[in-house]
């Protein structure tokens, strides 16, 4: 929805072909009629308020307490890492 702001502040809809065929006349007389509307928030009718996510949990997957008694740990896991404080030769 292409919207323009008048000079004065106020916000009117046009299409794009009313847009393009749009002259300074045009501008000035809407100006003088005080045509449009006055958005105080400029997130009116935005795509942000509009959209609307709910969250919601299923609990049926979730991994039983008793499952995670199985995982075989491993002590030392860092066993591959490189010593860089000893010298290379």
């Amino acid at each position: 929805m292409p919207y323009y702001q008048l000079a004065n502040g106020k916000t009117i809809y046009l299409t794009i072909d009313q847009f393009l065929d749009l002259t300074d006349e045009d501008i000035q007389y809407l100006i003088s009629v005080d045509y449009g509307k006055q958005y105080l928030n400029p997130f009116n009718d935005s795509a942000v308020f509009s959209q609307v996510v709910e969250k919601s949990y299923d609990f049926d997957y979730l991994p039983d307490d008793e499952s995670d008694d199985n995982i075989i740990s491993d002590d030392i896991p860092f066993d591959d890492i490189i010593d860089l404080t000893d010298s290379l030769d």
